[in-house]
């Protein structure tokens, strides 16, 4: 029997990974579409369609050729362009922004407004989504079906991101990722998740309007609880958990609005819509 051999770093990066991840937030490649029921069918239809209208804007802004300026993504307590904290984050960007010289490929920053009510905790930046155009979840999968959700409750002002610099405002909500960087494989390392917490727990201190926060994924689930100091023994993660907070506030947990959660129907458009709702109403929005 013939070994496999390991694909190198730069042949990861020539293909386009799906970025997903499973119910517990950990990335995994895409399967083949499953066969839908008439339901299944229906919010197929819905994500095909939003992912035309996606690429449609996309080439209306002419795709992004240009880096986005690092002088817009000023450095504090919460976020630095230029960290290097983590050597194989560091040096997975240096090579995948010698393979895309147009890309981002610098730790991507939170992104939402400056005193939300909702606080959305995603996992990593996509290779080819959020790692390109220095806004989380915006030029992948995910990102599809997470901005018409929040356009369809009145949380974004538009249905698609684009770019960093596109109009999309988004309202009463602020998105920030557990680990700021894209980790090879769409997997980032445990002390990759602990060294990045330091942020997270700065923005999460800045951010006292916050009345309830919203884990896509466990990983997401579980850096939150470390940067707010809680043991994870008393706070299970299950998609549409709830869990007081004290001071009228609260963690909800979802799964993560990828390619894969979404073809597997482990996440449905609707069920996505109930949880983000139900965020709002204990936000009272």
């Amino acid at each position: 029997m013939t070994e496999k051999k390991k694909p190198s770093i730069a042949g990861r990066l020539k293909r386009r990974p799906a970025g997903a991840s499973d119910a517990k937030g950990r990335m995994q490649k895409a399967p083949p579409q499953a066969a839908p029921g008439a339901s299944g069918a229906s919010d197929a239809g819905k994500l095909a369609a939003l992912t035309a209208e996606r690429a449609a804007a996309r080439a209306a802004s002419g795709d992004i050729a240009r880096r986005p300026n690092i002088s817009a993504f000023p450095a504090d307590e919460t976020y630095d362009p230029e960290c290097t904290r983590c050597p194989r984050l560091a040096s997975f960007l240096a090579e995948s922004h010698a393979t895309y010289p147009s890309y981002w490929c610098r730790p991507v920053p939170a992104f939402g407004a400056a005193a939300p009510r909702i606080v959305l905790v995603g996992l990593a930046p996509g290779l080819h989504g959020a790692n390109r155009t220095a806004r989380p979840f915006t030029g992948d999968y995910a990102g599809v079906l997470l901005y018409q959700t929040l356009y369809d409750l009145g949380l974004a002002s538009q249905p698609t991101s684009v770019s960093y610099d596109d109009p999309l405002k988004l309202i009463n909500l602020r998105i920030i990722n557990a680990v700021k960087c894209v980790p090879p494989e769409n997997k980032p390392l445990p002390d990759e998740i602990r060294r990045c917490n330091d942020y997270l727990r700065a923005e999460i201190a800045r951010l006292t309007s916050v009345r309830v926060y919203v884990a896509l994924g466990r990983i997401g689930h579980d850096a939150f609880l470390s940067a707010m100091d809680l043991k994870r023994t008393k706070f299970t993660f299950g998609h549409a958990a709830e869990h007081p907070l004290g001071q009228a506030r609260y963690l909800i947990d979802s799964y993560h609005c990828s390619r894969y959660n979404t073809q597997t129907r482990r996440l449905t458009p609707e069920m996505f819509k109930t949880v983000l709702g139900r965020a709002c109403k204990l936000a009272g929005l």
